[in-house]
């Protein structure tokens, strides 16, 4: 675990605790447990929500099923206070792997593991370069980055903290333009590598002070330096990322090797990593 985004103890222990039910009340085995959203890309402020995020597999039989595409792959828990915890299936997990689905590569490069099976999130690790695509993910965090501009970022009066939900997307799209390969979780390694020193920077480096300090990020004026740059970014992407090389990624068979092994592997405790 990332010590400098270490929960603390009680939230930490409340998490496995929850995790824990879940697998007795749903007869799975979690194989994999992190932080997905802003306490793991580093710009949380103290009342984030933790967003807890799980790959799990059911026992052999459940896939053993004539009505298998019927089931659901997903478990979802109601938001309880400051947790909002949810997971995949393997097998769907797998199948996005396949599709080169980058909140799986965000889970899989998490600071901040809460439970892993021990070599479960490394055999996941190692089938990234073939089957992680540039050219997919890019186009799937600049469609994040206009959304979130469209809707929060227009008007005299803005969604302060949205910005950033625009700012890290498109730096993700630079930072794969420049070949760096898999995006970084922690927006301060992007904002680090792809933001000089610069009157961008330093609004950035505000806003970050402000959020993770505990303001109050509302509504509020526009940040010039900030939405001209977003702009100016977005009008250079209208139409898409700089050309990337197309992915080549190899056929389902070493995922579904993957699938097999951990479906049969015999149950062992997890390592909760608090």
């Amino acid at each position: 675990m990332n010590k400098a985004i270490q929960p603390p103890d009680a939230i930490a222990v409340t998490i496995l605790e929850h995790l824990a039910a879940i697998e007795h009340t749903e007869s799975v085995r979690i194989l994999y447990a992190c932080e997905s959203g802003s306490r793991a890309w580093g710009f949380a402020s103290p009342d984030s929500d933790y967003d807890v995020r799980f790959i799990y597999v059911r026992p052999r039989d459940w896939y053993l099923s004539i009505d298998l595409e019927r089931r659901r792959d997903v478990i979802e828990r109601p938001i309880e206070g400051v947790l909002d915890i949810n997971g995949w299936d393997l097998r769907k997990a797998l199948q996005l792997m396949h599709k080169s689905n980058p909140p799986l590569f965000e889970w899989l490069h998490s600071p901040l593991v809460y439970q892993a099976q021990p070599g479960f999130r490394e055999a996941l690790l190692a089938l990234t370069p073939a089957y992680y695509s540039p050219v997919g993910c890019a186009w799937h965090y600049l469609h994040m980055a206009r959304g979130n501009d469209r809707e929060y970022l227009h008007g005299e009066r803005v969604r302060l903290k949205k910005y950033l939900y625009v700012l890290r997307p498109l730096l993700a799209v630079r930072w794969l333009e420049s070949g760096r390969g898999v995006v970084p979780m922690p927006f301060r390694d992007l904002v680090e590598t792809l933001v000089p020193p610069s009157e961008l920077r330093d609004a950035i480096e505000h806003l970050l002070k402000l959020k993770q300090g505990g303001a109050e990020l509302a509504w509020g004026p526009r940040i010039p330096a900030l939405s001209d740059w977003i702009a100016a970014e977005l009008a250079r992407l209208a139409n898409g990322p700089a050309a990337l090389a197309p992915a080549t990624k190899p056929g389902l068979e070493p995922l579904n090797a993957l699938f097999r092994e951990w479906l049969e592997t015999d149950a062992i405790p997890a390592v909760a990593t608090p």
